[in-house]
């Protein structure tokens, strides 16, 4: 795993063969993180990122200078991963919350600027992500979420939907929470 841009430019972690994750390829990483630089002010963020699986989202936005960022993962050894990364590079503005993605959305404490969401592909509840984020008020006005997706799914007629990008076999889909 290498984070991209920022403070943390250049690091690299060796993903231990114990991951389950299907981590972001670094093409389709950079390829959002260059629409979002033209969107967004890192420094007043803060940033939810679901299914966290490495990490490797939230910590290009810490990176990137996000004021703050929540990572939701449950499997075990993704959290632990996640801390070591986080420990060695002395990240203090990342909370890691070991536990299940729907119950969180269900009972969030905070509002987010950016909700980014990575739920395996083969997750039968994926095409409900942005109906369970809009509807349990997860997201700031003028906010924004992005769920990462195969082509076996399409947004594209979500109230919210604005568009999708496709990087390889990568498809981000972009939603946002507009004032009425």
């Amino acid at each position: 795993m290498r984070i991209i841009s920022g403070t943390y430019k250049g690091r690299r972690f060796a993903l231990p063969h114990t991951l389950k994750a299907r981590p972001t390829t670094d093409f389709a990483k950079e390829a959002l993180f260059n629409i979002l630089d033209n969107r967004l002010n890192y420094e007043e963020l803060s940033v939810l990122d679901l299914f966290s699986g490495t990490g490797s989202i939230g910590l290009e936005f810490v990176s990137r200078g996000a004021a703050s960022v929540y990572c939701i993962e449950q499997y075990s050894p993704h959290t632990k991963f996640i801390r070591s990364v986080v420990e060695k590079l002395g990240v203090q503005n990342l909370r890691l919350i070991q536990g299940d993605v729907y119950q969180y959305i269900l009972k969030h404490p905070r509002l987010f600027d950016v909700v980014f969401a990575d739920a395996p592909y083969t997750d039968p509840r994926l095409v409900e992500l942005p109906d369970l984020i809009f509807e349990a008020g997860l997201l700031k006005p003028e906010s924004l979420l992005i769920v990462e997706h195969s082509k076996a799914q399409h947004f594209d007629e979500h109230p919210h939907w604005e568009e999708t990008r496709v990087y390889g076999s990568v498809h981000f889909s972009f939603f946002s929470q507009k004032i009425s």
